[in-house]
């Protein structure tokens, strides 16, 4: 499995994996309770592998960022968590991503990586962030 079936569905907290598709859309699976859902093709759905965060001079794939938390907690959870205060969020994302612009990302986006990223932690999902850079590589 590699990052580009690891979605963000709008309206439903954490991340899914894409399971298979259907006619109208497909199936998806939670990675916080494994419970599985159909999702129609009108709903709006992010693969982790699309998004970009912005930076004051480019947008930086997410992978990348995720890939930094990674080697800032050494592969463990973060030392913060996404209920952390908007300042403690902000603090700890700019050792992350230091020229990250602040005004275009804002703490809500902070704590959804900030989420996501426990949340691929947990289900042993981070070695696939190492896997999209041989991928990248390889294609290159």
């Amino acid at each position: 499995m590699s990052l580009e079936k690891v979605l963000s569905i709008s309206e439903k907290p954490g991340l899914f994996k894409l399971i298979t598709q259907t006619r109208n859309g497909f199936i998806a699976e939670s990675l916080i309770d494994g419970k599985r859902l159909s999702v129609n093709m009108h709903s709006n759905v992010s693969l982790l592998s699309e998004i970009a965060i912005y930076t004051l001079t480019e947008e930086v794939p997410l992978i990348q960022v995720l890939k930094k938390i990674k080697d800032k907690e050494n592969g463990k959870t973060t030392s913060i968590t996404h209920k952390s205060s908007k300042d403690e969020l902000e603090e700890y994302f700019f050792e992350v991503l230091p020229d990250y612009d602040e005004d275009r990302v804002y703490a809500s986006d902070i704590k959804k990586i900030i989420r996501w990223y426990n949340l691929l932690q947990e289900n042993k999902m981070l070695n696939l962030l190492e896997d999209e850079d041989t991928q990248k590589d390889e294609e290159e």
